[in-house]
């Protein structure tokens, strides 16, 4: 085993970082998917996470204070806060719209999402069916919830195929489900920043 790959399998998770506990409960589960949304947007790595820190600062950190707080709270304290100067007002609808569809389809609970999934395939494709969430955002909330979920099973984003490639690990080593797997994921596209 390379140095790069026994660090890499010591490498801190995004949820990790913003001190939420994936393993605990729906409500933790939330608060990562609203970071997924804000990671998952064109713009840094430090915005999304100054921005999530925004939101807990003000307890918005479910869908139903989210909605209560509405989209002039959002645009202004919180994305400003949280270091938007563009795009502020697109990704408070975005993240309403979805707060919304999550209470509306699931009754609030992405652990009801996960559970009436029938596949990894389905869970994809329902999450596919919030407004603005693609194919990076899917990936990012869905990869560290792997070892919780037996039906989170992402992809790997090409990049940390890529990176993997480069530093010649074998990613097909490690068994997906696993935390060790996870936290390589996270410490290739951390080494993807700083290579730039």
């Amino acid at each position: 085993m390379s140095i790069t790959e026994a660090k890499l399998m010591r490498s801190q998770l995004y949820s990790e970082e913003l001190e939420i506990e994936l393993r605990k409960d729906d409500k933790e589960r939330f608060k990562w998917f609203l970071a997924s949304v804000l990671f998952g947007a064109r713009i840094s790595e430090t915005i999304a996470k100054e921005t999530y820190r925004a939101f807990a600062r003000y307890g918005l950190l479910t869908p139903q204070e989210i909605l209560k707080a509405g989209w002039d709270f959002l645009v202004n304290p919180i994305m400003r806060e949280g270091g938007y100067v563009r795009y502020d007002g697109r990704k408070s609808n975005q993240i309403l719209r979805d707060c919304k569809t999550l209470l509306d389809e699931y009754g609030g609970s992405l652990g009801k999402l996960h559970r009436i999934s029938s596949d990894s395939r389905n869970l994809e494709k329902r999450l596919f069916a919030f407004y603005g969430v693609g194919p990076v955002t899917m990936n990012i909330f869905l990869r560290e919830l792997r070892p919780y979920w037996r039906k989170a099973n992402p992809d790997p984003l090409p990049i940390v195929s890529e990176l993997a490639r480069k530093f010649m690990i074998d990613l097909e080593r490690y068994k997906r489900t696993t935390i060790t797997f996870v936290r390589m994921e996270a410490g290739l596209i951390r080494l993807r920043k700083s290579l730039r």
